[in-house]
C-alpha cells in the first residue's frame, strides 16, 4: 500500500464509490441489524429488503452493493490507466502494477475470510477475491474495442448459464436449487466443502461482466463528447440490460447467490441506472459540497474496508459502549444501541475524513 496525492478524476465516481461503502461500514457499525429489532413490522421488513440479501430467488436492494463496487472499479481501470501514462509509466509498469493489485486484492480476500482461529480454509467466493478475477480480465480487455468487450462479458454470462443448465454429475445437475448446482459442486472441488449461503466460488466468472461494462462506461465518461450524449448512452445501456435481465427472469430466476443470468442483467440495468444518476447530479449539475460525506469514505475504499471489517467498528464500540449503557440502556437498550451504532459509523467516517484533510489515500 501507498499513500499518494489525489489525482484528478470525476466527482461522481468517487460519490458512487462512497455512497456504497457508506453503506459498507454502517453494516460493519450493525445500524442495520439495530434497526431490525425495532419492534416495528413495517421498519423491520423495509430494512430486510433494502439492507439483507434475498434468502434465494429475488433481487432486494442489498443484492446490488457487490455489482456497483465492482462495476465501479471497472469505471476506474480506463481513468487509471490515462492518469499512469501522463506520469510517464511505461506499459509493462502499468502491466506489472495490475498484477501486483490483482494479487493483492486476491490475498486481502483470501486473508480476511480465509485465515481463522483454529484453521485456515481456501474460500473465495467474498467480493476481494472475486474483483481479484474480474479486475485483471477487465484490465487485459481494456484496449479491445467495445464490441470485443462487450461479446466477452455476454460470454462468461452465457458460460456459466450452460454449466448450471447442463453440468452432468449427479446430485449436482438442479440448475437453480440451492446446494445441488454447478456453483456448490465447484465450491467442493476447489474448497472441499459447500459454502455457508450457498454463496458460489464460480460467480467471479458471470460477474467479470460488471466490471467490463464498468471499463465500457468509463470509456464513455472519458470520451470527447458532451454530458447529454455521454448520459443517453448510460441510459441506453440501463435500460438495454434491464429489460434483457426483466425477460430472461421469465425462465431464469433471479439469484444473486450463484449468480444467475437475469441476476448479473437486472444488476447490471441498475448499476448503469445508478451511475447515470451519479454523472447527471455530481458533474454535470456540479452538487459538490453536499456530497462531500460520501466522497470523502470513496476516496480511500480500501483502507476502511478492511479496517473496518478487521476489527476497527468493534474497537470504537468498546470505547463508547460502556457510555451508551450507563447512560441510555436504563431507559431503552434499544435506543442505546442504535446510538452505539451511529457513533462507530461516525467514527469510521472520521477517520476517513482525517485522511482525507491529510491528503493520505491509501492505494495498492
Amino acid at each position: 500500500m501507498r499513500s499518494t496525492k489525489l489525482e484528478n478524476r470525476l466527482d461522481s465516481i468517487d460519490f458512487f464509490r462512497g455512497f456504497v461503502m457508506f453503506l459498507l461500514i454502517a453494516e460493519f457499525a450493525h445500524v442495520f441489524e439495530v434497526l431490525m429489532e425495532s419492534g416495528s413490522e413495517n421498519l423491520t421488513a423495509t430494512i430486510n429488503f433494502l439492507f439483507h440479501h434475498a434468502k434465494w430467488e429475488g433481487l432486494h436492494f442489498w443484492d446490488l452493493v457487490q455489482p456497483f463496487f465492482m462495476f465501479i472499479v471497472g469505471v476506474s481501470i480506463p481513468l487509471s490507466y490515462v492518469n499512469r501514462k501522463k506520469k510517464g509509466d511505461s506499459e509493462k509498469q502499468i502491466r506489472n502494477h495490475a498484477f501486483r493489485r490483482s494479487f493483492l486484492l486476491l490475498f486481502f480476500g483470501w486473508v480476511y475470510y480465509c485465515v481463522g482461529p483454529e484453521k485456515i480454509v481456501f474460500q473465495f467466493d467474498n467480493v476481494l477475491a472475486q474483483l481479484s478475477f474480474t479486475y485483471l480480465i477487465s484490465f487485459l480487455l481494456l484496449k479491445q474495442s467495445f464490441s470485443i468487450q462487450i461479446m466477452a462479458s455476454l460470454s462468461f454470462i452465457m458460460i456459466s448459464d450452460l454449466l448450471y443448465r447442463f453440468f452432468p454429475v449427479v446430485g449436482f445437475d438442479q440448475a437453480f436449487v440451492a446446494g445441488e448446482n454447478f456453483g456448490a459442486w465447484f465450491n467442493i472441488f476447489i474448497s472441499g466443502y459447500e459454502y455457508g449461503g450457498h454463496w458460489a466460488a464460480f460467480n467471479a466468472i458471470p460477474t467479470t461482466s460488471h466490471t467490463l461494462w464498468g471499463v465500457i462506461a468509463g470509456r464513455w465518461l472519458m470520451s470527447n463528447t458532451n454530458h447529454e450524449k455521454k448520459l443517453r448512452r448510460l441510459l441506453g445501456a440501463a435500460f438495454l440490460a434491464l429489460i434483457l435481465g426483466y425477460s430472461t427472469a421469465f425462465f431464469t430466476p433471479v439469484i444473486k447467490r450463484i449468480s444467475t443470468t437475469s441476476f448479473v442483467l437486472l444488476s447490471g440495468g441498475w448499476t448503469f441506472l445508478a451511475l447515470a444518476f451519479c454523472y447527471w447530479l455530481i458533474d454535470v449539475k456540479q452538487v459538490i459540497k453536499k456530497i462531500f460525506v460520501f466522497r470523502v469514505v470513496g476516496v480511500n475504499p480500501l483502507f476502511i474496508y478492511l479496517f473496518a471489517s478487521l476489527g476497527g467498528g468493534g474497537l470504537i464500540l468498546k470505547i463508547i459502549k460502556p457510555f451508551s449503557s450507563s447512560l441510555i440502556s436504563r431507559f431503552s437498550p434499544w435506543i442505546a444501541d442504535l446510538i452505539s451504532g451511529f457513533v462507530v459509523l461516525f467514527g469510521l467516517w472520521y477517520i476517513c475524513y482525517w485522511l482525507y484533510k491529510k491528503g493520505i489515500f491509501i492505494k495498492i
